[in-house]
């Protein structure tokens, strides 16, 4: 293999060719960041973020593959994965997931001692994520934590405490990621079933789409908590009106079921993250 297919191999096996697992691990990252900073956060602290975002979620991409790599090559979504196709090793696996979560560590000890702290926690949550979905009903809900875990973390770097209105800010995550990853379960439900992967869309069943909307609905509700107890203005429920109404053209998408609209609901979610996060950030800017 030349050097280019093996960087290649690198870029998809850490997803970067996929973006939008960023962008879903970013936006509650981005909305602790503007709660927590009143809107004003360390310019510094935000880079930290942006950058450890990236590196976990490339390491947590590398870990999922090294446990699913005897199951990847069952699943159409996933049969052409580097891991699976042998252009990567186990071992190279490793070393790359390794290597990518201590960069990410070296940037993590410039925060306050008690966000260091947290981050052993959101460790284990990357690795042992993967493992969930042989024994949990809905491992999206652990995925919800892995992926929200941010935002202790972003109040303990820049308020060295993590109050109650972030747990509260990391369940509303947790409905949200339940929602969008249920419609990603439900693209490889058939297969799921096949290889005795466990998942929300199987848990749920002829139920997975008014669960979707439920989710959706909760996810929206524990917002507009946040917004009261912030006291924050008019924009930020504009925000959350404009993802309820995303959230209605993504029942549209998913109530036949098909794969190709599921899968592109499970995308589109970066705009209802986005328009959260435009609603937080107008509100502490009038």
């Amino acid at each position: 293999m030349s050097y280019r297919q093996k960087i290649n191999a690198y870029y998809r096996l850490t997803r970067l060719d996929k973006p939008i697992g960023i962008l879903l691990l970013l936006w509650p990252t981005l909305w602790a960041l503007l709660i927590a900073g009143q809107g004003h956060p360390e310019w510094k602290v935000v880079c930290i973020f942006l950058a450890g975002t990236v590196l976990m979620r490339s390491a947590g991409c590398v870990m999922n593959d090294i446990a699913d790599r005897r199951f990847d090559g069952h699943v159409e979504r996933t049969r052409q994965r580097p891991l699976v196709s042998g252009e990567v090793g186990v071992k190279e696996a490793v070393l790359l997931a390794g290597v990518l979560s201590l960069i990410a560590f070296g940037l993590v000890l410039l925060l306050h001692p008690l966000a260091i702290a947290l981050s052993f926690v959101a460790l284990f949550l990357a690795v042992s994520y993967p493992l969930t979905k042989r024994f949990l009903a809905i491992p999206q809900a652990y995925l919800g934590i892995a992926f929200g875990f941010g935002i202790p973390m972003a109040f303990a770097a820049l308020t060295g405490s993590v109050p109650v209105l972030a747990w509260l800010l990391l369940l509303a995550n947790i409905f949200w990621a339940v929602a969008y990853d249920t419609e990603y379960a439900m693209v490889d439900r058939s297969d799921d079933l096949k290889i005795g992967i466990r998942s929300s869309a199987i848990f749920f069943g002829q139920r997975d789409v008014a669960a979707i909307m439920t989710c959706y609905g909760v996810t929206l509700v524990l917002l507009g908590f946040v917004g009261a107890m912030q006291a924050l203005a008019w924009p930020f429920y504009a925000g959350l009106c404009t993802a309820a109404v995303l959230a209605v053209y993504h029942y549209g998408l998913i109530r036949d079921r098909q794969r190709h609209d599921c899968f592109k609901a499970f995308l589109h979610n970066n705009w209802l993250g986005a328009a959260i996060f435009a609603g937080l950030l107008i509100s502490y800017q009038i």
